[in-house]
């Protein structure tokens, strides 16, 4: 690596992580613990994608090119690896209900809205909608989880009603830490792709102004959250009509994930 690119690299590390230890000390977490995921992560990157081609990854290799001793690096492969599965699939599977709620006619009312819906009777309940978005789980199960996390509410006659239209926790500080998890390594991914692999480029774009007035942020905040929420509808409108799970008839499984991210974000002006 040129010293060029490496001071650029190096910037952008510093940029990147700075959000991110701010989150890691608010939540008390050493950084030796920090230290054990990294080696964690290297090894396990180096062992699946940075083998040479036609050979098996070997301990030696994978110290080379992780610069961690080979003792370190058996060490490290005899370790657990650890489980992502669970956490997307909560967080997948909350999701999917309440886009579905928010997208499928058959959980609308007269006004084209969000039905307020029974918990376990008829087509028009949530034991219908869990069943069509999130497959074979408990409803109630995701009726709590959706409860506690501030999404849904149970009305006084017994009627779900949908509080907001995705799966952004309102006051649930572990549900919010998992997103974390799951949206950056998303953006992460997405500009490694568009650095590695231009062709086709992946969309990454962004918008922002250095000199807008404090006074002005709450509105602004407001209207954009407005703006963003209904292209992100639009978009979900679309994806849905590529979805074997949704879509059968497609007559292809589907074994790929997709998606669109908006986020807004504040700082100081430079």
């Amino acid at each position: 690596m040129t010293d060029k690119k490496d001071n650029v690299l190096q910037k952008a590390l510093w940029k990147m992580l700075l959000p991110l230890v701010r989150v890691l000390l608010r939540q008390g977490v050493a950084f030796d613990t920090l230290s054990e995921i990294l080696r964690r992560l290297y090894v396990e990157v180096a062992e699946k994608e940075f083998s040479l081609p036609g050979k098996k990854q070997t301990v030696s290799r994978i110290s080379t090119i992780t610069g961690l001793s080979r003792k370190e690096v058996t060490r490290l492969k005899q370790e657990a690896e650890i489980d992502l599965d669970e956490l997307n699939m909560q967080y997948n599977r909350a999701a999917r209900v309440i886009t579905g709620w928010v997208r499928d006619a058959d959980f609308h009312d007269a006004r084209g809205q969000p039905a307020a819906l029974t918990l376990e009777e008829g087509q028009q309940s949530f034991a219908e909608l869990v069943k069509r978005f999130s497959g074979d789980i408990p409803p109630r199960a995701i009726a709590d989880e959706l409860i506690r996390t501030g999404a849904i509410e149970m009305t006084s006659n017994g009627l779900i009603q949908l509080k907001q239209h995705a799966f952004v926790p309102d006051r649930d500080e572990l549900e919010k830490l998992k997103i974390l998890g799951t949206d950056v390594s998303g953006l992460i991914a997405t500009i490694d792709h568009n650095i590695h692999d231009p062709q086709p480029a992946y969309f990454q774009r962004k918008v922002f102004y250095t000199a807008i007035p404090e006074s002005m942020l709450p509105e602004l905040r407001t209207v954009l959250a407005d703006q963003a929420q209904s292209c992100l509808e639009q978009m979900d409108r679309t994806m849905a009509k590529h979805d074997s799970d949704a879509n059968p008839e497609l007559g292809e499984p589907g074994n790929k994930k997709a998606g669109v991210g908006i986020y807004y974000f504040e700082e100081n002006g430079e």
